[in-house]
């Protein structure tokens, strides 16, 4: 059993930056995958970063170049670091570890909500 805790949202105006954390029990480096999705009311889920125990990255393209996603290993914790927030960028962030097929884990969500 893995548990995430995400915590970092927040209000905050557009051009801002938001730093998320999830805190995961055990050691993150047994967990194939993290990641971060987020829903917007009114919308579809989408995947918006994920990172391999390989340190490989990759980003949903509306948010290339502007979020950024890591880990800590000896804290336990992976970050989604956001800059030059939108908008559109509004939703419930959810952290993610995927595990193998058909296991998977999420966080209880965290509110970024990006208005002047």
């Amino acid at each position: 059993q893995v548990q995430l805790v995400e915590s970092g949202g927040g209000l905050v105006q557009p051009g801002g930056s938001l730093r998320l954390s999830c805190a995961v029990s055990g050691s993150i480096f047994s967990i194939p995958i993290m990641g971060w999705y987020r829903r917007a009311p009114g919308k579809e889920r989408e995947l918006v970063a994920t990172i391999s125990s390989g340190d490989r990255t990759n980003y949903l393209d509306s948010v290339k170049g502007r979020f950024t996603i890591s880990r800590d290993g000896a804290k336990n914790t992976v970050y989604l670091q956001m800059n030059s927030l939108k908008p559109e960028d509004t939703a419930v962030y959810y952290c993610y570890a995927y595990i193998k097929r058909n296991v998977e884990y999420w966080g209880q969500g965290t509110q970024v909500t990006v208005s002047s």
